[in-house]
């Protein structure tokens, strides 16, 4: 008999709300999900045990999203993100599309609702 493991999710923002109506979303739709307030704790989370996605907000104390891309990728090639943030800074510089530029295989602008963050969750996962 084949056991299938839970798709783990890793989601990583500074923003207790988000973090937790993230996870909420994901848990119902039954994927396995552990939350991090920032880059560093995402990275021992995901040292720990991999997971097939990592949803990160660009703008985080410490280790901010577009370093986390650039560690994450470089001692995890597969690892599968989705960047989110809610906005840019500097007028025409777009942090999402640099994060996308950066390896994200995807991005997301806040504030997003339940059904563009499984939609986006799902079409990336496909790509496994």
């Amino acid at each position: 008999m084949t056991t299938t493991r839970p798709i783990r999710i890793l989601v990583s923002d500074d923003d207790e709300r988000v973090r937790q109506a993230t996870l909420d979303i994901l848990q119902h739709e039954g994927y396995e999900v552990a939350v991090a307030r920032d880059g560093n704790e995402l990275m021992r989370a995901y040292r720990q045990q991999a997971a097939d996605l990592v949803l990160c907000d660009l703008f985080m104390p410490d280790k901010d999203g577009l370093e986390l891309i650039g560690d994450l990728l470089k001692d995890f090639p597969e690892a599968r993100i989705i960047a989110m943030s809610g906005g840019g800074y500097k007028g025409m510089l777009n942090v999402l599309h640099m994060a996308r530029h950066l390896g994200a295989k995807d991005i997301l602008a806040k504030p997003f609702g339940r059904a563009k963050l499984l939609e986006m969750v799902r079409r990336v996962l496909t790509q496994m």
